[in-house]
């Protein structure tokens, strides 16, 4: 079977990613890849009866055996100052941070 993520791919995929790896990185993250595809096309292949439910956890959790929701409640972390105060700008309660420059990608 040929490799799903041929070089061509995973070069544009690396591009679209903004990556910079060397050869070396980008050869062995490609087959790793490769790889775990490989690993889905063989699950996907097992067959599975029509009458077996989709399931997304092993364990189907019912109300029996799941512990019961707790109580949502607000409480204040006493080391919230401290925090503060090792920041280099607080405005308020609020930590200031840098705006984040960014490009237009349309």
């Amino acid at each position: 079977m040929s490799e799903a993520i041929t070089s061509h791919i995973f070069n544009h995929l690396v591009e679209l990613a903004s990556l910079e790896l060397s050869e070396e990185e980008a050869e062995y993250l490609r087959r790793e890849l490769n790889g775990q595809m490989k690993a889905i096309r063989e699950l996907e292949a097992i067959q599975i009866a029509d009458d077996v439910p989709i399931t997304s956890h092993g364990v189907t959790y019912t109300p029996e055996i799941s512990a019961p929701l707790r109580e949502d409640r607000s409480e204040p972390w006493p080391g919230a100052d401290d925090i503060l105060a090792g920041a280099p700008q607080v405005e308020g309660r609020y930590v200031v941070v840098p705006d984040i420059p960014h490009e237009d990608l349309s």
